[in-house]
């Protein structure tokens, strides 16, 4: 999320569909006034009320519950259907021209009508403003956007973008009042005006207070009557204690690996807490510099990913609170192959590793420094790629060392090209194949790299843009997946899985942990015990 700040704080992660579930609510939002109020605790912050800034878990947690977008992701789906519009579709034979119709009736939670000028005035603000921390940078395709009357919003694309309906269906696409928010700056009062499912009634350093839009209509069906968000600004020992205290209902993000761990083997049988667990479409890789004079070499690439032992790992580090991963695109998602299996194979193999790196006339130990950053991507990181160097010393092959470093001196020492490996970790705006390609491997890609590979970024990051029909991809994805496996830019480590540990009384949240990574609080229900 964000290509500046995408590289997105974990675990977060989206719960990736098991099986299709249907579609959630009614037409007409419910009151939920039988419901009780939800408390929810969690580690990482809300950066921005703002949707032109926000471009951080947290801020999208509240978008996707306070705005509406046109389209929305339903739960358990990960096709985006109508939400504030009626229908949407692309005009034509191509995907350059993207036409909505909105729904008859829209209010914003102040009670305004909500019509195709506040659409427009949404992204044109957002472009415009350009905020570095915001999700302008997601619309390069978007060339302007017309309303010919107040029901019909018209996006005209510079280049076909068939994934541009699931963009706006992200937090990216949330739709503010004309009339609250100025067109060239950002709010700053910590206050928002949206027409979704709930109203932000406050915000502050310590908790957002949230209650039932009575204005709003659109697809969901609030099962309760408000929830308080706590933050616990990172503070994962704390959070673990409050759900454990009865202090929060639910805690959602945040819980380390190992009091995840903790949290499943104290339960006594009564059902006082319960962990509820699920696959996801975060991943992370170890990324690898072409230009270094060390990992610039394909030989020594191909050594580190003979000699990882993903499994290992995941046990040791992650206490099995992720799974191995063998392709840039995680399973789960569309076009998902297992390139480096096929490749690589699962488990260490010092013969192919020396036979690589022979190919290359290395006699010696390779020295190397892999390079982490436990305030961006966690604590378990620093352990991680100390882990995976003390794997590398073993096989005799190398003398490798690992090296942490606070997020911004990493940014920048990335940028500059100093580092030969280094860490990184994702998580989708929006779960298709291409938001997993595109921004890695097309032109001016977010790893700093120095990769690039003329098929991909000439052919098969345009062809698969521009297919309307997603199944249609597969092959040139996986033809994809084949040449990163091949040349080695980066080397997948683990896909995530998430987590929620539950209060006994409280139901739901198997609903809001998806594909999607929307955290729909209007499925979250809480009876008295």
């Amino acid at each position: 999320m964000n290509l500046r700040n995408q590289w997105r704080v974990l675990p977060i992660a989206a719960v990736l569909a098991s099986g299709l579930l249907t579609g959630c609510g009614s037409e007409n939002g419910d009151s939920g006034d039988d419901g009780n109020n939800v408390v929810v605790g969690m580690s990482d912050d809300v950066l921005a009320t703002d949707p032109a800034s926000g471009y951080d878990p947290g801020s999208w947690l509240l978008f996707n519950n306070v705005f509406q977008s046109l389209l929305s992701f339903p739960k358990g789906g990960t096709e985006p259907q109508p939400e504030a519009a009626r229908e949407c579709s692309f005009q034509g034979t191509g995907t350059k021209v993207y036409t909505c119709t909105l729904k008859d009736g829209l209010k914003f939670s102040n009670g305004d009508p909500l019509t195709s000028k506040d659409v427009k005035f949404s992204f044109d603000r957002m472009l415009k403003i350009d905020d570095p921390d915001g999700p302008a940078i997601m619309f390069p395709s978007l060339e302007k956007v017309e309303t010919p009357d107040d029901k019909t919003v018209v996006f005209r694309l510079n280049t076909p973008d068939a994934t541009f309906p699931s963009k706006i269906a992200s937090g990216a696409g949330s739709i503010v009042n004309h009339r609250e928010y100025d067109a060239d700056g950002l709010r700053e009062d910590r206050k928002a005006v949206g027409s979704g499912p709930y109203k932000l009634d406050s915000f502050t350093d310590t908790q957002a207070v949230f209650s039932v839009n009575e204005h709003y209509k659109g697809t969901a069906k609030p099962k309760n009557s408000g929830v308080t968000l706590k933050f616990f600004h990172g503070d994962q020992d704390a959070l673990k204690k409050a759900v454990q205290n009865a202090e929060v209902d639910v805690a959602y993000r945040g819980l380390t690996a190992q009091a995840i761990s903790d949290l499943e083997k104290s339960d006594d049988g009564t059902g006082a807490i319960e962990v509820i667990e699920g696959s996801s479409a975060e991943v992370q890789h170890l990324v690898f510099n072409m230009d270094h004079p060390v990992t610039g070499k394909l030989g020594v690439r191909k050594a580190i990913a003979h000699l990882i032992d993903r499994d290992a790992l995941i046990q040791d580090v992650y206490q099995g609170t992720a799974t191995p991963l063998y392709s840039i695109i995680p399973a789960g998602i569309s076009g998902h192959n297992t390139a480096f299996f096929d490749t690589y194979g699962d488990r260490p193999s010092k013969a192919k590793a020396a036979a690589a790196l022979a190919g290359e006339g290395i006699t010696g130990k390779v020295k190397l420094t892999l390079w982490s950053t436990p305030s961006r991507y966690g604590p378990a990181t620093d352990q991680e790629l100390a882990a995976i160097a003390k794997q590398l010393n073993a096989s005799g092959l190398f003398d490798a060392q690992m090296k942490s470093v606070d997020f911004e001196q990493y940014e920048k020492d990335i940028e500059a090209g100093k580092y030969g490996v280094y860490v990184k970790g994702w998580v989708p705006d929006y779960p298709d194949a291409d938001n997993f390609t595109g921004p890695f491997f097309g032109e001016g890609n977010v790893l700093n790299n120095n990769y690039e590979n003329d098929t991909i970024t000439g052919s098969l990051i345009p062809s698969t843009a521009a297919e309307g029909d997603r199944s249609a991809t597969d092959q040139d994805f996986s033809r994809l997946q084949d040449i990163v496996a091949e040349e080695l830019p980066v080397l997948p480590v683990w896909q995530g899985k998430q987590y929620a540990v539950v209060r006994d009384g409280v139901a739901g949240l198997e609903y809001c942990l998806d594909a999607s990574t929307v955290f729909r609080f209007w499925e979250i229900s809480k009876s008295e015990v």
